[in-house]
């Protein structure tokens, strides 16, 4: 079993990867806006950006565990036993625990910052309705931060395996994702032979 945690800045194509490794390669997507967004929708709380950090730094304190929430969709990929995707890797205390396990890799997604905000004005989901400052200004607060429960980015992106960065179009980020599978498959060939 393959886990690939994805980590990377708003709007660089995290979701755009996810569906091309779920299509071309079978992995199972196990995702924490997903997660989150039924415990706010159970709640009555509408599903946005505030709230989804909100309660992911609240999950992880109240359980005493920054890696809370990548351990409950682990359970959930570790019961199916397929390669798997768990998106999005927020904190380092997430990938503290994700390398406990055989077979973890790491990959950040990032693209220029003007280009993100293009994407996600772009898409215009309920939760990436905001100006530009907005957006800015919530990639501030989830980039570095001292307390372990709380996003840091900018920590995850610098301990990736691999890191595409998708400042291109469609076939090249699908190339670098191909390229990326064959160098896993090609490591873990030599990892099986010896």
């Amino acid at each position: 079993m393959l886990i690939i945690g994805i980590t990377g800045t708003i709007g660089a194509g995290k979701g755009t990867v996810v569906d091309y490794l779920t299509s071309r390669y079978g992995f199972k997507h196990y995702s924490v806006r997903k997660y989150l967004t039924e415990l706010l929708l159970d709640q009555g709380i509408e599903p946005n950006r505030d709230h989804f950090t909100a309660l992911a730094n609240s999950l992880r304190e109240k359980n005493n565990s920054p890696s809370f929430i990548i351990e409950e969709l682990f359970s959930k990929a570790a019961l199916q036993g397929d390669d798997a995707i768990i998106e999005s890797i927020r904190t380092l205390g997430e990938i503290d625990r994700l390398r406990t396990l055989d077979n973890f890799i790491l990959l950040a997604v990032d693209a220029e910052q003007s280009l993100r905000y293009q994407r996600v004005f772009a898409r215009n989901s309920e939760t990436d309705a905001i100006g530009y400052e907005k957006f800015k200004s919530d990639e501030d607060r989830e980039m570095k931060s001292s307390n372990p429960n709380n996003q840091n980015l900018a920590g995850c992106i610098a301990l990736a395996d691999y890191t595409i960065i998708n400042n291109d179009g469609l076939t090249e980020l699908h190339d670098s994702i191909d390229h990326l599978i064959d160098k896993i498959s090609k490591i873990n060939t030599i990892k099986d032979s010896r």
